[in-house]
């Protein structure tokens, strides 16, 4: 959410991520076509030397590599984890053992690195760069693999093969992970899991726990009734984790959908930006985590067919419930809108939401109000329903189906109740 108690946060919330790749066998069935030697054109010396690697690339001594690694994070065999990349240099060296050290903090129930297939080849070293697949999941907490890019560099040493480097210098960027900051740690309540190297953690995590029984009080058990949330020291790292060109400048938390294997169900994150979540009173606080959980609750990071405003305005309205924040508080910058005669004339539209949005707050107070006046005038059932429906059917039909209303009739009960609270 934005930075204030009565703000939610970007679209991010209601799109899946990309899906990692699919497959974990090696790929070696036309692999020359799919290396590029650093002179870009595939041929003469640099080809040929591609095309050696290739042929001189073994996928079971990699596989032994990967699956030795994966043995040494169960087992807590720290210096068989780094000897894998022990020709490695130094600064690659150091940032392994920091992801080792932050992997052994994490509660894991498995953790594993599959090549998926060779990229390129390094001119200069002769090492192979893979694609790699990176699948784990939380303990109690994930169902399914959450799926992360990597590129390694790997090379023959002494008959076994071993990591040499990644493949920054071939402009190969990895997925990000929270394993990739500072050193982690790791604060569970009764229904949550908080993992960052930021401070905080422990008031989030019982803030989200409390927030629990509020929205199931709403939306009903039918959901997982636990969430994870990460929070990164680093804004860059945070926006990374919310997915590819987003930003969490001036954002406290969103909701996202982690990437999983091509076919499978994502996990559900809550990503908190500490220092702007360190900004807001206690009423911000709760007011943003309890919308996000909303959102987790309701597979809102993950809905294309609900209208957003009845995406945004729900979730504001779960976070509000337990508050008692006036209405004229909560929807200040919409009041004095309405105060001066300019009432809106439509429900925002999806980009009245988007970061770069004017009227960011006010599309939010309005989202709001419009499912604060549903409970009112119809009771909180009926609102839940309306969600419901309008995730599986288009949003006049729903309105129709559930309130009886056109969306002109829905619009004008709507400013009337504006008016009638703001003023």
């Amino acid at each position: 959410m934005e930075d204030g108690p009565a703000r939610g946060g970007p679209v991010t919330r209601r799109r899946a991520l990309a899906l990692g790749a699919g497959g974990a066998a090696v790929l070696l069935g036309g692999a020359a076509g799919l290396l590029g030697a650093r002179s870009g054109d595939g041929g003469g010396a640099s080809g040929t030397r591609a095309a050696e690697a290739v042929r001189a690339f073994d996928p079971a001594g990699a596989a032994a590599l990967f699956a030795n690694r994966a043995r040494a994070v169960r087992s807590g065999d720290e210096a068989a984890f780094l000897a894998t990349a022990a020709s490695a240099p130094a600064a690659f060296r150091d940032a392994q053992a920091r992801m080792y050290g932050n992997l052994r903090r994490l509660p894991l129930k498995s953790w594993e690195e599959r090549v998926v297939a060779p990229h390129a080849v390094d001119d200069e070293t002769g090492a192979t760069i893979v694609r790699t697949e990176v699948r784990y999941r939380l303990r109690g907490f994930d169902r399914g693999d959450v799926v992360r890019t990597r590129y390694l560099a790997l090379a023959p040493r002494s008959g076994t093969w071993t990591i040499v480097g990644d493949g920054s210098s071939h402009g190969l960027e990895d997925d990000p992970a929270v394993w990739d900051g500072g050193r982690l740690a790791v604060a569970q309540g009764r229904a949550s899991l908080v993992v960052g190297d930021a401070g905080g953690l422990e008031e989030i995590a019982g803030r989200l726990d409390a927030a629990v029984p509020v929205v199931t009080g709403v939306v009903g058990s039918g959901w997982a009734r636990r969430v994870v949330a990460l929070v990164p020291a680093d804004a860059g790292l945070a926006s990374a984790l919310a997915g590819p060109g987003q930003s969490l400048h001036g954002i406290a938390a969103l909701a996202t959908v982690t990437p999983a294997a091509a076919g499978a169900r994502g996990e559900d994150r809550v990503i908190v930006s500490p220092g702007t979540f360190g900004r807001l009173n206690e009423l911000g606080r709760d007011v943003v985590l309890t919308h996000e959980l909303t959102h987790v609750a309701t597979g809102g990071a993950r809905d294309r067919t609900t209208p957003l405003w009845l995406i945004e305005g729900f979730a504001d309205y779960v976070g509000y419930l337990r508050t008692r924040v006036g209405v004229r508080a909560a929807a200040g910058e919409l009041r004095r809108e309405v105060a001066a005669g300019r009432v809106p004339s439509r429900l925002p539209s999806a980009d009245a939401f988007s970061g770069g949005s004017e009227r960011l707050s006010q599309a939010y107070q309005e989202a709001w109000l419009a499912c604060r006046m549903v409970a009112d005038r119809y009771g909180e059932a009926t609102l839940v329903r309306l969600y419901r429906t309008a995730g599986r059917v288009p949003e006049a039909a729903a309105l129709r189906e559930v309130l009886g209303l056109t969306r002109e009739r829905f619009t004008a009960l709507w400013r009337d109740y504006l008016k009638r609270e703001l003023t």
